[in-house]
């Protein structure tokens, strides 16, 4: 439920978002309308980011591609954004029906100023006075997410994937909100995904760090864009759902400062990601330069690496060298390599992706020795063979055959304890 308005001073700021299965209908944009109107009555100064409506952005890029195999960036951006710019009018539309004053911003019109790199732009600056104008004028602003604009060149522009949630964060920062509220198709956080583990349970509260591991490494509730600004900027950002009763809508799960958190468990969540592709590199030639003579050609084609393994054999002489990489970049790697393997004197080049990486986050492993230990010695007693670990200060991951995916998820859903309530 909402805090309240505060007992006196200026009205709290809140920005509220909403994904493209929240204003899927008309319909669905009057149910969204409902929760504004309780914020409203709270005493809240409200700014609400919508996504396109569910699938109108993949028609959108469906109709540039019939167009022309071969479009400019700039102009798809121009095509894309127009789905965000619909919703928005729409729902200051119902809003403004419901007795609500609401104006529809597009992100060029705040102005959201971004780099200018086509599909992908960075935000770079958000000038708030617009929106403070309309605050005082009683206005609801509902902003197009996803777009921005680049200043120089004056082309609108789009953020990419999650865009719209990170609109949402970035404007709560330029504008002093008390809380951003990302609203989804699920109630909150889970310590994992209840449909492996049926026992999951929503988390009240998560450290920035840990939302910004299990983002990173597949939970799909928040882009790792939208954390990384919510962390730096330290704006407290709720997950809750849209779908509950506007009248009676659950707290969700508030993603906030470690020292906020009273209770810290040792594991907070365990996270999961099928999109993953192993490769070796057998009897590699082991000398200086020949790290980088692999992964920088990698690197150049904006491939990511990680969980790189390195056996060096008895003699020194040579070294077999394991690493993942993105499922889908998959394939290009292997071209890449295939295209090198004479030059960097590989005996053979071998891959695999029916691999998933399963992952363990939590705060509390930074004072607690043996997490990993414990978690290797429960996988064994399952008969799941690790082929790769990668750690850091707050989490672990292991790399596993496919087909032990759910095993593995709640047999370390369980070891740490994330069954019980």
């Amino acid at each position: 439920m909402s805090s309240g308005p505060k007992p006196s001073g200026p009205a709290p700021r809140l920005v509220m978002k909403f994904g493209g299965t929240s204003v899927a209908t008309v319909d669905r944009i009057r149910n969204v309308a409902r929760h504004v109107a309780r914020e409203v009555r709270a005493g809240y100064e409200v700014a609400v980011v919508v996504s396109a409506m569910s699938g109108k952005t993949n028609e959108l890029v469906a109709w540039c591609k019939e167009a022309s195999p071969l479009f400019a960036q700039s102009e798809y951006d121009a095509v894309v954004a127009s789905g965000e710019q619909v919703t928005s009018g729409l729902l200051a539309i119902v809003l403004a029906e419901m007795g609500l004053k609401a104006r529809s911003w597009q992100g060029w019109q705040i102005p959201i100023e971004t780099s200018d790199q086509h599909g992908s732009a960075r935000i770079q600056a958000i000038d708030g006075a617009r929106l403070d104008a309309g605050f005082k004028r009683g206005e609801v602003a509902v902003v197009a997410g996803f777009q921005g604009i680049h200043p120089e060149t004056g082309r609108l522009t789009t953020l990419g994937r999650g865009g719209s949630d990170t609109s949402a964060v970035a404007i709560a920062a330029a504008i002093g909100a008390e809380r951003c509220d990302i609203y989804t198709d699920v109630d909150g956080v889970y310590t994992t995904d209840p449909r492996v583990v049926p026992r999951a349970r929503r988390l009240e509260r998560v450290a920035f760090e840990e939302m910004l591991e299990m983002a990173s490494l597949g939970a799909k509730v928040l882009q790792v864009r939208s954390v990384e600004l919510a962390m730096v900027h330290r704006v407290p950002t709720t997950v809750r759902s849209s779908f509950d009763d506007p009248d009676d809508a659950r707290p969700g799960t508030l993603i906030c400062d470690e020292d906020d958190i009273v209770e810290q468990q040792i594991i907070t969540g365990i996270a999961f990601s099928k999109d993953e592709a192993q490769i070796t590199l057998r009897r590699v030639k082991d000398k200086p330069g020949i790290a980088a003579a692999i992964f920088g050609p990698l690197a150049d084609a904006n491939i990511n690496v990680d969980m790189i393994i390195q056996v060096v054999s008895g003699d020194g002489a040579t070294t077999d060298m394991t690493f993942t990489v993105p499922a889908s970049d998959y394939e290009r790697a292997r071209a890449i390599l295939d295209a090198q393997a004479q030059a960097l004197e590989v005996e053979r080049i071998e891959g695999a992706t029916d691999v998933v990486k399963v992952s363990a986050i939590g705060v509390g492993m930074r004072s607690h020795a043996g997490v990993a230990a414990k978690a290797f010695r429960a996988l064994a007693e399952k008969g799941i063979n690790i082929r790769a670990i990668t750690t850091s200060e707050i989490k672990f991951s292991v790399l596993i055959d496919a087909a032990y995916t759910e095993l593995a998820v709640r047999t370390l859903h369980a070891l740490y304890g994330l069954d019980r309530a």
